[in-house]
């Protein structure tokens, strides 16, 4: 449909514009980090925002020619960074916007931000074109590939597929990682069973592809749904009562299994940290 694709490809625009100025800040912050640490030696920062480096800044008054011109670069660099600060918040509310609009819950996935899910919506577009969870693994780069050795088994990390998708799978699971969450937990035991850290962040990627997979596959099934009908297609049905006794199910291999994913519905809230399964 022509309104859809136009309202992808804008959503792919916007999604790229917040990507290059998520680089363009990176480069900034990396010029002023670099001018602070000449003009204030052994106090480098290294999550540095405008109002610590202006509060930093402050407290220098350089007297020699070469001090004064590294001030001033710095404060250049600082209004820069605010700046770009201010793009990439009022980009991050169009893409929430842009997102929610479609009916989507990408952001409810622990780790999915408005930026990640609105990268989801506008590379998969239509998830049909997906006969499983697997197929969208391999596109995803997620699928793990035999590297077995004599009788050790193992596996690696895929660098095929998708890198932008891959990165939203490997942010989500980082954040996951580092927070009280199922897929900490989840990381922690593949550890204790005798994963290397990039084996147990692998996995923990995987089970987030089929997630994702699974919410796309729930959310474009309610999207075709009667505009009357509850989520489970029965009208009246609300969609309280329906995702209060259903939760997401995450199969609990390591090796994709065959034949396609059952779609979940949304969790309660209660339940957002919990889309990672308990698996053993």
């Amino acid at each position: 449909m022509v309104v859809e694709d136009g309202e992808l490809e804008a959503l792919r625009m916007l999604t790229d514009r917040r990507d290059e100025l998520a680089r363009q800040r990176v480069q900034t912050v990396n010029r002023l980090q670099r001018l602070l640490s000449e003009l204030l030696p052994g106090q480098r920062k290294r999550d540095l925002s405008a109002a610590q480096a202006k509060t930093r800044l402050a407290t220098i008054r350089p007297r020699d020619i070469a001090g004064k011109t590294r001030r001033r670069m710095a404060a250049e660099e600082i209004a820069d960074l605010v700046a770009v600060d201010a793009k990439l918040k009022k980009i991050k509310a169009e893409l929430k916007a842009a997102v929610l609009e479609r009916g989507s819950r990408l952001m409810d996935i622990y780790g999915v931000g408005p930026a990640g899910a609105a990268r989801v919506l506008a590379d998969v577009g239509d998830v049909a074109r997906f006969a499983d969870r697997n197929r969208f693994a391999s596109w995803t780069g997620t699928a793990p590939l035999d590297a077995s050795s004599g009788e050790q088994n193992r596996h690696r990390l895929s660098r095929a597929g998708n890198r932008r998708m891959n990165h939203v799978l490997h942010v989500a699971a980082i954040v996951q990682i580092r927070h009280d969450t199922e897929g900490r937990a989840y990381y922690r035991r593949k550890l204790a069973a005798g994963k290397t850290p990039m084996e147990a962040l692998r996995c923990l990627k995987r089970r987030l592809s089929d997630v994702l997979y699974r919410q796309l596959v729930a959310d474009a099934e309610r999207a075709h749904q009667p505009e009357d009908a509850g989520p489970g297609g029965h009208r009246g049905a609300t969609q309280e009562s329906s995702a209060a006794d259903s939760h997401p199910l995450i199969d609990t291999s390591d090796q994709p299994l065959p034949g396609p994913a059952k779609p979940t519905l949304r969790p309660h809230p209660a339940d957002v940290k919990n889309l990672v399964a308990s698996t053993g």
